[in-house]
């Protein structure tokens, strides 16, 4: 049962139209900065955010508003990605989240909490698929490197945009909002790792106040008002390991969804950092 005050802000967030103030920050936080503004506003949003300046690739001037800064590339090298063929590695900054089995078709969202993978996946028969499989939950923060990567190598099937609510994906919706991954409007990359089949599954979801998840091999985004869920499927969308497939514009969650004969993951307590890049399972 959540707190009293959990209920009380989530009753006011209800009140709240969320996908048209998120549209809206993505609007104002796109906003061309004037030059002289540039480097003092970036500067001033990474510092109260906690942004490590001596990883960003570009020079702060260069960054014509504070949605170009969220979205930022790295400079080379500082994300390392583990070489061994075998290793499966983070696709973002952030933070481990629930991890775990995939079991009678549910997942974890955080202790106490299930939620049905068929319902985040929008696709009852994909999350049969899954089932015995290996999931992880990562969370971004404001402060994080906002774009995300491929685990391994593997090939897009197909991508589906599924609209939905944005609460917050924080500690607050995490334990107030029942289903929250399942709820808020989310990406889902249905990838082939070791064949035809779509044996890995990669979920952005989107929060409050992030503008739209954005993919890089295609125009399919998030938060345009849509109504029912937009498939796009793919023949020739190959992506190697550590490759770029999208980015939020804000901090939000990738939750990793991996079939049963595919993977293990080295499961790590929540709120454990884990970078880009980094080793988090093996291939089987």
């Amino acid at each position: 049962m959540a707190s009293l005050s959990t209920r009380a802000a989530l009753a006011g967030l209800r009140l709240l139209p969320t996908h048209a103030l998120s549209r809206a920050v993505g609007w104002l936080a796109s906003r061309r900065l004037p030059s002289p503004l540039r480097e003092p506003a970036v500067r001033a949003f990474g510092r109260a955010v906690g942004v490590e300046f001596s990883e960003v690739r570009d020079a702060l001037a260069s960054f014509e508003s504070l949605q170009a800064f969220f979205t930022r590339a790295l400079r080379d090298g500082v994300r390392p990605i583990d070489a061994d063929p075998h290793a499966i590695v983070s696709p973002c900054d952030g933070a481990w989240g629930a991890a775990g089995v995939i079991t009678a078709g549910q997942a974890l969202q955080v202790k106490g909490r299930l939620y049905a993978l068929a319902a985040l996946l929008g696709d009852a028969a994909a999350a049969r698929r899954y089932e015995g499989g290996a999931f992880a939950t990562l969370y971004l923060s404001p402060r994080d490197y906002h774009r995300f990567h491929a685990p391994c190598a593997a090939r897009v099937r197909r991508a589906v945009a599924i609209p939905g609510a944005l609460w917050p994906v924080n500690r607050l919706g995490v334990e107030g909002i029942a289903d929250l991954f399942a709820v808020n409007e989310r990406l889902c990359a249905f990838l082939a790792v070791a064949g035809a089949d779509e044996d890995l599954c990669l979920v952005a979801v989107g929060a409050t106040n992030v503008g739209k998840i954005r993919v890089t091999f295609d125009d399919l985004t998030t938060n345009v008002a849509a109504v029912a869920p937009e498939v796009r499927t793919y023949r020739d969308v190959a992506l190697t390991k550590g490759q770029e497939w999208g980015r939020f514009e804000f901090g939000s969650t990738i939750v990793l969804v991996a079939a049963p004969s595919l993977l293990t993951l080295d499961v790590q307590p929540p709120g454990t950092p884990v970078r880009l890049g980094q080793r988090i399972g093996t291939l089987r």
